[in-house]
């Protein structure tokens, strides 16, 4: 699908930036807060599992992050649905404060609070993920890649089948996704060797830029 005006919240632009921010907090996750990816659950889940059947108390440490990200979720959906009660204020702006908050938080948490900071990056990770679930019509996600993979993929397939321009290009769209979350890993990895824990505070000063392109979205809450 093709958009011919698409709001910010909706843009290709506002996918490419904040699926690097998803790509930063899980390099910056594994490298300075104990080898965890926080941005999607499966792998807790998986390890859930394990360590519940193995009758191992440590599967108690994996359920912390499962439920901030289940919390995240029913958060950004409870700010969705007052801001459509009240048409005063853009909910996509509140998920990105409080998820820049929480990444402030990490900054200057010690290694101590490792679990509680990995829990806050799910919590935050699950907002984004479910307040921008879309570029330009295609559905997709901005804190992994396995999806994407999947639907560009599926569309240049259907471009090298049928021949349909639309495909190749909304396929590269998705590849592009791919390729900012790949480059935001990079940088997220490097600056995070270099800085430490304060690294976080750039994905949080991203946040808010993206906040602030939301100012020209005069739209009702969606």
């Amino acid at each position: 699908m093709r958009c011919a005006r698409c709001r910010p919240a909706d843009s290709l632009q506002m996918g490419l930036l904040l699926a690097a921010i998803g790509g930063f907090l899980d390099a910056h996750t594994y490298v300075a807060r104990g080898g965890v990816f926080a941005n999607v659950q499966t792998g807790n889940l998986v390890l859930l599992g394990l360590r519940a059947l193995e009758g191992d108390a440590r599967a108690l440490h994996y359920l912390l992050p499962v439920f901030a990200f289940v919390l995240g979720v029913a958060l950004s959906e409870s700010l969705k649905a007052g801001a459509r009660a009240a048409r005063r204020w853009h909910w996509r702006q509140a998920v990105l404060a409080l998820e820049a908050l929480a990444l402030v938080f990490a900054a200057f948490a010690p290694a101590a609070w490792n679990d509680a900071v990995n829990a806050g990056v799910s919590f935050a990770c699950a907002m984004q993920v479910n307040a921008f679930r879309a570029f330009e019509g295609n559905p997709y996600a901005t804190t992994m890649c396995t999806g994407n993979l999947r639907s560009g993929t599926e569309r240049l397939w259907r471009f090298l089948r049928q021949g349909d321009g639309e495909d190749l290009r909304v396929g590269g769209k998705y590849f592009a996704v791919i390729g900012c979350f790949m480059l935001g890993a990079g940088i997220g990895g490097l600056l995070t060797q270099a800085l430490g824990f304060c690294a976080a505070l750039f994905p949080a000063a991203l946040l808010l830029l993206a906040a602030w392109i939301l100012c020209r979205d005069d739209g009702p809450a969606a």
